[in-house]
């Protein structure tokens, strides 16, 4: 799993995507919900690449994201990606290791 900072990376996780689905988590440092959430979404077990990015560190990336993908901001927010488009997303009390598992068989597979 590995942080992303920059519009730089953003841009590579898109093109990757193309490649390999990808999993791109916005997280927020000081809400207890977003904490549970990135604990389930760090217990899914998958080859999956994993990103996240801390959104009181990266805002202007995390604005940027929001432009791309058309998707309103809220945090936590968990993205399940291809092909450069968002094919399945959670927010908050819906980000668990359930939900992310039935969402990378169903687009993964």
């Amino acid at each position: 799993m590995h942080e992303i900072f920059t519009t730089e990376q953003w841009d590579d996780l898109l093109d990757q995507s193309n490649e390999v689905p990808i999993l791109l988590m916005k997280h927020s440092s000081t809400c207890p919900i977003s904490l549970a959430a990135f604990d389930a979404f760090q217990r899914v077990e998958t080859d999956l690449p994993k990103y996240y990015l801390i959104v009181q560190k990266s805002k202007p990336l995390s604005r940027e994201i929001e432009r791309d993908m058309q998707i309103r901001h809220e945090s936590p927010q968990l993205f399940l990606m291809k092909n450069g488009n968002v094919v399945w997303q959670a927010t908050h009390y819906s980000i668990r290791e359930p939900a992310i598992t039935q969402a990378i068989q169903e687009h993964y597979a």
